[in-house]
């Protein structure tokens, strides 16, 4: 087998292979790249040497039996005999559902996910989003601190346990996308820095020194990168990558690193036959990045819109700390901005930032399933001192209403798993850092950064405690439970609405159209002859729809048809989903 490596400021490399060990030679071909062969099969152990230095794990490791620490271990790919015969499935129409392997069950592996995958088919969802899979050290975290690009996590079952999940995802229906981090790597078991100049001081990050996309030696890394994703995308047969901040990407050079990355993933996907798709985090609020390279953009296929998040947050629980002040002002109103316009900061002023922030959508040249709507996700759950969801807070009804708007959008929904039966389970931030003096700085900042906005140290949850982590864990008996099933019911039937109602599948933001009144708490939205009449205030509330003849579709609470004044009288804390008779 043929092993390499890229290690430019080397003056000796030494490959360690199955107890074995020999020099490698410079690739004349290649600056900076070293090369050499020797006997090895799927598993052998292996690592590399620079200047006769510790022996390091491959910086293109496939699999890390012992961690991010131990020796690398060889992946034959054409290994694992596929089942699903798989066209693929394309974002626009798509219904995402994110999915923490490690909190999904009790178990938290890849297998033990897929047993409940059916669980997804019956509520309707289209993709599953992962998140984050490379190895980071000790047994259960989040995944954002991971190391080692190219591997899977192997407490979750490694990469063999991957292709079974994703294998049977596909025969039943599902496509998969996989959160990958590429702004920063984890502060324990990153090794790269040993090889060559992976990080650059010409930028910081909230990490540190940023990933190196523009400095010297940047080829390289972009190439290191970009190799990854389309690793993901072409080995495991996954259908999409979810890049986390990109706006942390730090780079000045004229071809962008998304760009470079969003055109690799066009031709893979043109090489493949089947739809690729890139989804990206980012806080910029710029149109470019989900604009296509031909018209000057940057050519991410979709982006998390944080907007609507905050929007219908603010509305519904009345928070309006940090980040969320700019919208609790007129929460009512900013929702309908985002419902109509996709961004609420378009050019506007932020309190939160101290200046004018984002840049307007063109609504008749940028499709609304190009932003990814929701109610919650994990950073807007996990974030907060004691990972709380809405259900610990929200009445069942106003939860109902909250799934009525996400799912009635014209936005590319997605859910964050468990919300679809209001699960009281929180999740909360854990680690299992393996060495203890960053064990301890992470549960110090934790409980520090708490602290600064009121919150008494004993009631933040210590991340290094299995506890918390066991606390994030779906219980997978509520679904048949009251008030679960109810709500569960509701989602179900929402999301079939959206599969079979043309109307809510129309991409077009210009179409939407909206009204509300503050003070009685109600909002309306029309999407061509589906209306939607949502009811946040506790007393019943009367909506002038403009139409008598209608024909309700779904409602959380019964509701009678308009009167002659076309007055519809929604409950209270209900949602109703109706269309022109």
């Amino acid at each position: 087998m043929r092993f390499e490596v890229w290690a430019p400021r080397a003056d000796r490399m030494t490959l360690h292979c199955d107890g074995a060990t020999r020099a490698l030679d410079r690739d004349a071909g290649r600056t900076g790249w070293w090369t050499g062969e020797a006997e090895a099969a799927e598993g052998t152990r292996y690592g590399f040497a620079v200047d006769d230095g510790p022996v390091l794990p491959d910086p293109r490791s496939r699999r890390q039996p012992d961690g991010p620490d131990g020796l690398s271990a060889v992946v034959d790919q054409g290994r694992y005999a596929w089942r699903a015969d798989w066209p693929g499935r394309p974002l626009p129409g798509a219904v995402l559902y994110e999915l923490h392997v490690g909190t999904y069950t009790p178990e938290g592996t890849l297998d033990a996910a897929a047993d409940r995958l059916g669980h997804l088919v019956e509520l309707g969802v289209t993709h599953v989003e992962l998140m984050p899979l490379c190895p980071f050290p000790g047994r259960h975290g989040w995944g954002y601190e991971g190391v080692s690009l190219w591997a899977v996590h192997e407490p979750y079952g490694g990469p063999e346990a991957l292709k079974r999940f994703v294998d049977r995802a596909h025969e039943l229906g599902l496509g998969v996308v996989l959160d990958v981090v590429h702004n920063h790597l984890g502060p324990s078991g990153n090794h790269l820095p040993a090889f060559g100049p992976y990080f650059t001081d010409t930028h910081q990050t909230p990490w540190g020194s940023a990933v190196n996309l523009d400095a010297p030696g940047s080829d390289e890394v972009r190439a290191y990168l970009v190799g990854s994703a389309l690793a993901w995308l072409r080995d495991y047969r996954l259908d999409g990558l979810r890049l986390d901040a990109v706006h942390a990407l730090r780079d000045t050079r004229a071809v962008h690193f998304l760009e470079e990355l969003s055109a690799a993933v066009d031709a893979l996907a043109g090489d493949l036959g089947r739809p690729l798709f890139l989804i990206a985090e980012s806080d910029l609020n710029d149109p470019r990045l989900i604009t296509s390279r031909e018209e000057g953009g940057l050519g991410l296929h979709a982006q998390w819109n944080d907007d609507f998040h905050h929007a219908l947050h603010t509305t519904l629980t009345g928070e309006a700390q940090g980040y969320y002040a700019d919208f609790a002002r007129a929460p009512l109103t900013a929702l309908c901005k985002t419902l109509t316009s996709g961004f609420f900061h378009n050019g506007t002023w932020s309190s939160f930032r101290g200046r004018h922030h984002g840049r307007p959508l063109d609504r008749a040249r940028v499709s609304a399933q190009r932003l990814l709507g929701y109610t919650q996700t994990h950073d807007q759950i996990g974030n907060r001192a004691q990972g709380d969801r809405l259900s610990a807070s929200l009445s069942p009804g106003l939860l109902a209403c909250a799934a009525g708007l996400t799912l009635t959008a014209a936005f590319t929904p997605m859910l964050f798993m468990g919300e679809e039966w209001g699960a009281s389970t929180p999740w909360q931030f854990f680690t299992d850092h393996t060495d203890p003096e960053l064990a301890e700085a992470v549960r110090r900042g934790r409980r520090r950064e708490f602290a600064a906005h009121g919150w008494a140290e004993e009631d933040v949850p210590d991340p290094q405690d299995p506890a918390t982590r066991d606390r994030s864990c779906l219980d997978w008996s509520e679904p048949g439970r009251e008030p679960h099933a109810r709500l569960l019911a509701w989602y179900r039937e929402l999301i079939a609405l959206r599969r079979s109602q043309a109307d809510l599948s129309d991409p077009d933001l210009a179409a939407v159209r909206v009204a509300h009144d503050p003070g009685a708490r109600w909002i309306a939205v029309r999407r061509g002859d589906v209306r939607v009449a949502v009811n946040l205030g506790k007393g019943p509330a009367a909506i002038p729809l403009g139409i008598r003849r209608v024909l309700v579709l779904a409602a959380w609470e019964p509701v009678e048809a308009p009167g002659a004044d076309g007055m519809l009288h929604v409950p209270g804390e209900s949602c109703v989903v109706l269309t022109q008779a």
